[in-house]
């Protein structure tokens, strides 16, 4: 077996996580001619995540299992397998290989879960077709399947701007604990920028490393997510998610992540994250809970 930080290679078997992607902030700072709206966001990857295994095979087959497998299309229409397509093309070569997704994120939670098993996609198969592709051209080829997807190839914090193509290495971010909240129910993007009004913001990013959680916790609150509110207006949930969070002990700040639904507190650490993700789901059955951090 041999190992690398992001995969590791069993046999003929390539195991990838696709982990959550975590917007801290978010800042609407403009608009596009085409309708594409800018951003300016810090983005971590928390614990928590799908799981794509790949493995060679005479053609390209894509199976799903997990909490939320029956969510997710298998077709031509599935994320992961326009990746791998895409890629067997850029490489000059046939698609053939045995996709398997464990999906566990909620989808069209915010979280980038479709992006993020792209992107996983293409971070194994580079590897088991020995694709010799470079970076820019990777990137640019992750643009194409969709604006998160770019950011979903780092696993590292990142300032994202533009549509989510131009991205900067963040500064070291101290451990934190996560929880993550979603009501279990799906928020399409299109439909929270369709209901977002009102002025844009200006980029906040910062250069300075937070000495620890509370020091993160305390720039984050300066920022914001432009995106709530609108988020809230189409589904109520997110603010009921948002106030239980803010009151869940060792909680340091609550804030909804990317266009929603998912929401997540911030923790001082993994045991912290375990408390008060305890606490929720105990008084909230019926939502997605999950104790994570990065």
């Amino acid at each position: 077996m041999t190992t690398t930080p992001a995969a590791t290679l069993a046999g003929s078997v390539l195991t990838e996580p696709a982990p959550a992607k975590v917007n801290l902030y978010l800042h609407v700072v403009g608009r596009r001619p085409d309708g594409y709206h800018l951003l300016d966001s810090l983005v971590a990857f928390a614990d928590d995540g799908d799981l794509l295994e790949v493995a060679p095979a005479d053609d390209l087959r894509f199976t799903v299992s997990g909490p939320f497998a029956a969510e997710i299309p298998t077709g031509d229409d599935n994320l992961a397998v326009r990746a791998a397509v895409a890629l067997a093309a850029a490489a000059g070569r046939p698609p053939a290989a045995a996709i398997r997704l464990d999906k566990r994120l909620p989808v069209a939670s915010g979280i980038g879960g479709g992006s993020a098993d792209a992107a996983a996609v293409l971070r194994a198969l580079v590897r088991l077709w020995n694709v010799r592709l470079g970076e820019d051209a990777l990137a640019a080829l992750a643009l194409a399947l969709g604006a998160d997807v770019p950011m979903c190839l780092q696993r590292r914090p990142v300032f994202v701007g533009g549509i989510g193509e131009q991205i900067t290495t963040a500064p070291l971010l101290p451990a934190c604990g996560l929880v993550l909240v979603n009501p279990r129910a799906p928020l399409p993007t299109p439909a929270v920028f369709k209901a977002r009004t009102g002025s844009f913001s200006a980029p906040a990013r910062f250069a300075a490393p937070p000495a620890d959680a509370a020091a993160l916790a305390g720039l984050l609150a300066q920022r914001s997510n432009d995106l709530a509110a609108p988020a809230m207006a189409l589904m109520p949930a997110v603010g009921n998610v948002l106030a239980a969070l803010a009151t869940a002990p060792g909680v340091m700040l609550a804030r909804m992540s990317g266009s929603g639904a998912t929401c997540f507190g911030l923790c001082a650490d993994r045991a912290a994250a375990r408390a008060a993700a305890a606490t929720l789901a105990v008084g909230h059955p019926d939502w997605w809970v999950s104790a994570s951090g990065f």
